[in-house]
């Protein structure tokens, strides 16, 4: 039998018109080629399956091609060309960075890189993985790596550019390779299955393509690990088998169970995940997915080009978007994506139920930002009523009935009066009670003298103070006491000053005083302090 070779190998690009999803990388190499406009080193970097090493490598090919087409395409029928894609070219030297990452590594480059080519017209060395190096040798390559050998290229692979120093990254050009859309890898799964002669569905295709993160490796790699599950068809349930993903019938199920207040349900389906052997992160994944689903139909409709699902569901999606709003939306994507961070040290079934009874009974929950709306339209009701009703509030009625008006000599001693004739009226003790006061008829007017111009009467009899004293009523200590004990209703009331023009007091109305809103705003800013603390632990 003889050996099998993956998939991933099998169909790695050969030339530049194979490379999937970095068109405007493979028109400025093109163009170098064709202008002779080629660097002295070139930097690819990106994430893992997006091509980098295909791209140095088939430069090369294309730089030391002996028929190299018009298109600028190696011909992969040369000695050259074929010593390159099988490894074992003199001229093309692929050395690992996290293997050989000493200085003494980089010295023997230093002393090798001045001998000519051995039937190629450049000399290349490709780094892969260039980040692992050693800052010495690092530096150790920075003054072969600014003025090399005429015909020597360098080309360095890296998934970490940050780890590069500067003076590397300055002496390179760079190209940051982004990652393949989910359309293309699905297509091209599409076109390996079609060679290969299997019969796989579109649904399990976009699966394959949506777990490989925008790597096409990875993508073909599960691609390879199906091919060898499955021998007939292959379906989404085959791939939802053996990658251990949830259908998403289960998503659906707890959207209903939520609507209906069917709190058990949590429990049910925790159990379907943990006794299927279902891989707990992917689950919480496929929430997080479920959710986004929704919310872009609810912004957008079920026609959006953002969309990630079939035809066929779109419908139900839609239908199931109205069991939930927006903000309910945001808040479970924002509280399932905290939970997927401490799933990673507690992975347990109590863990999972916590987070489905967090989901069903958001049903019944009034978010916090629905809660500071409605309030503040409250509150502007509240000002709009008391600009239409010039009344003074309950509020200020209550307090001024409770705080006891200032005396006559408190008035004569502030220094704020400056003369001259101040109204002298009767003096009322207030009542506890929200009663409304009498308003007494004011005595006449009495000329007052300017504060600190007051001097003592000659005749004792005479006070400044007109308000007649317990001994000028005959009533002496013993009887002061004791009437001190008699009901406040047949005690001699204390007169307050009270202005002339003043209205009757209102009654306090029966309706919710301010401080029953107050108290309403006072747990709602509670409470959002609260979440807003929470966000920034």
């Amino acid at each position: 039998m003889s050996d099998y070779q993956v998939i991933a190998r099998k169909f790695r690009p050969q030339t530049f018109k194979d490379v999937i999803g970095q068109d405007p990388i493979v028109t400025t190499l093109k163009n170098a080629i064709k202008f002779n406009r080629l660097a002295q080193a070139y930097l690819f970097c990106g994430s893992r399956g997006t091509g980098k090493t295909t791209l140095a490598r088939i430069l090369a090919k294309a730089l030391n091609c002996q028929q190299l087409t018009t298109d600028l395409e190696p011909c992969n029928q040369c000695s050259s060309c074929r010593e390159i894609a099988s490894g074992s070219s003199l001229d093309v030297l692929e050395i690992d960075g996290a293997s050989h990452r000493g200085i003494e590594d980089i010295r023997q480059i230093n002393e090798n890189v001045g001998y000519a080519s051995a039937s190629g017209q450049y000399k290349i060395y490709l780094i892969d993985e260039v980040h692992m190096l050693t800052k010495e040798a690092f530096n150790a390559l920075l003054k072969t790596l600014e003025e090399p050998p005429p015909r020597v290229k360098f080309f360095f692979a890296t998934t970490e550019p940050h780890k590069v120093l500067p003076t590397i990254l300055s002496r390179c050009q760079r190209f940051n390779l982004s990652r393949i859309p989910l359309e293309k890898i699905q297509e091209k799964l599409h076109s390996i299955s079609k060679q290969m002669g299997f019969e796989v569905e579109d649904e399990a295709l976009r699966l394959l393509a949506q777990q490989a993160e925008g790597g096409l490796r990875d993508a073909e790699s599960l691609l390879d690990q199906i091919f060898a599950f499955e021998e007939g068809k292959i379906t989404a349930n085959s791939v939802n088998a053996i990658l251990g993903l949830t259908s998403r019938e289960t998503y659906f199920e707890l959207d209903r169970a939520g609507k209906e207040g069917n709190l058990a349900k949590a429990f049910e389906i925790a159990h379907y995940v943990f006794s299927h052997g279902k891989d707990l992160m992917h689950f919480v994944e496929g929430l997080i997915e479920h959710f986004r689903n929704i919310l872009l139909i609810q912004l957008s409709g079920k026609g959006s080009p953002l969309l990630a699902i079939p035809a066929s569901e779109r419908d139900q999606y839609e239908a199931h978007a109205r069991l939930y709003s927006q903000e309910q939306c945001l808040s479970l994507i924002d509280y399932l994506i905290q939970s997927q961070n401490q799933l990673r040290f507690s992975s347990n079934k109590m863990a999972l139920e916590a987070i489905l009874l967090h989901i069903l009974r958001s049903h019944f929950r009034l978010p916090i930002e629905l809660l500071v709306r409605r309030l503040s339209e409250l509150e502007k009701q509240i000002n709009e009523k008391g600009l239409n009703n010039p009344e003074p509030s309950p509020k200020l009625v209550q307090k001024s009935i409770n705080t006891p008006e200032p005396s006559f000599e408190t008035v004569l001693s502030s220094k704020t009066i400056p003369t001259a004739q101040v109204e002298l009226k009767p003096f009322l003790q207030s009542t506890p009670h929200p009663a409304p006061v009498p308003i007494v008829k004011t005595p006449p007017i009495v000329n007052v003298a300017p504060v600190g111009s007051i001097k003592a009467s000659p005749n004792p009899s005479i006070s400044v103070d007109p308000t007649p004293t317990p001994a000028d009523l005959g009533i002496k200590k013993s009887e002061q006491t004791k009437s001190t004990t008699q009901p406040q209703s047949l005690q001699s009331t204390k007169l307050t000053p009270i202005a002339e023009k003043k209205e009757p007091r209102p009654e306090i109305p029966l309706e919710k005083p301010n401080h029953y809103y107050d108290t309403l705003f006072h747990f709602a800013a509670v409470e959002l302090e609260g979440k807003i603390k929470k966000n920034q632990l």
